[in-house]
């Protein structure tokens, strides 16, 4: 059994110098950041609780732990920019910029959500923020980056595609095509696996040969980095060398973010592979605590600056709920206005 701690190849946090990844990043962005980060964390902790009483139906896939993932890959992007996003996707959602409110409707099936209350957690969706929509299906958003990307070059734009999704799809089908593909036609596609160790209840230890998924970037030619996914800064700046990577006509790269999801796969989910010392070890390694702890021992933020923060993002998912319940359900008699094939 492979230990649950990261690769040695991976570097913890040391905040005893400003790392150059933290020094590109000034206090608004990092304000930004980590206000973004709490959104996430409270938004599922409610979305959880909700879902707990009966007030959300269906399941949902759970990110928290992960939030410096999403977050740190989104932050180098432009506005512009798209993103697709997975099963597990409300972070990547929110880090993107989309509004809590509406997702908390479209949560709980509600016809002013995203979606009109029709794609629920996980197939989510803010077209005009960039997100182009999440995916229940195993790495299908991979083979839609790619026509994202070539949508952006035959259009001769600058934009960036950036795609997620975790290391379970690494081993569909799906992502070597994209990946190959993308390669081939030097499109402006930014691969983004968030590794958090299993694809449901499978280790990675036992179903990948290599010891990264960075590691199968090689195969198509394009830059592999793989990072300390709880290290916000760390997941900015591979990012960032990525996109521009992309966005000047390089091509490709796959960014692999090593992380860790505190809770089960699913609502249904009872953890029974994995052990309570294994996810206390993660939960040690809370990328809020830690990008936190950075920052005050650096003296970039006082305590209560960032209490603040954290009690602004509290109170605007207090809001969020509080509208998604008072919103209106959908009018049953327009069951299929949205749908387009059949």
């Amino acid at each position: 059994m492979a230990t649950p701690g990261l690769s040695p190849s991976v570097p913890t946090i040391a905040a005893t110098d400003e790392r150059p990844e933290l020094a590109v990043l000034d206090a608004a962005t990092l304000r930004a950041a980590l206000m973004r980060m709490h959104l996430i964390r409270k938004f599922e902790e409610t979305a959880e609780a909700s879902y707990m009483r009966g007030l959300i139906h269906g399941t949902m896939h759970l990110s928290i732990g992960q939030e410096a993932s999403a977050v740190g890959a989104i932050l180098p992007l432009r506005p512009d920019d798209y993103i697709l996003s997975t099963h597990r996707g409300h972070g990547h959602c929110i880090a993107k910029g989309a509004d809590p409110a509406l997702m908390l409707a479209e949560f709980f099936g509600k016809e002013n959500g995203y979606c009109r209350g029709r794609g629920g957690s996980m197939h989510i969706a803010d077209v005009e923020g960039g997100n182009l929509g999440a995916n229940g299906i195993v790495a299908g958003g991979l083979p839609i980056a790619v026509g994202v990307g070539m949508s952006i070059k035959m259009q001769k734009q600058d934009r960036v595609c950036m795609v997620f999704f975790g290391d379970g799809a690494t081993n569909e089908g799906a992502f070597h095509e994209a990946l190959n593909m993308a390669s081939i036609w030097k499109l402006p596609v930014v691969f983004v696996c968030e590794n958090n160790k299993y694809g449901m209840s499978m280790d990675i230890a036992f179903a990948m040969a290599v010891p990264h998924v960075a590691d199968r970037a090689s195969a198509y030619a394009m830059p592999g980095v793989a990072v300390d996914g709880n290290d916000l800064p760390a997941v900015a700046a591979a990012a960032r060398v990525a996109i521009d990577r992309a966005r000047t006509g390089g091509g490709p790269s796959l960014l692999e973010c090593k992380t860790y999801r505190w809770r089960g796969h699913s609502k249904s989910d009872r953890n029974l592979y994995r052990t309570k010392d294994e996810i206390e070890t993660w939960r040690k390694r809370d990328p809020i605590r830690l990008l936190e702890a950075e920052l005050t021992e650096l003296g970039r933020f006082e305590a209560t600056e960032l209490a603040a923060i954290e009690k602004a993002a509290i109170s605007e998912i207090e809001s969020a709920l509080e509208f998604a319940k008072a919103s209106p359900d959908p009018d049953p008699s327009q069951l299929t206005r949205d749908v387009y094939a059949d």
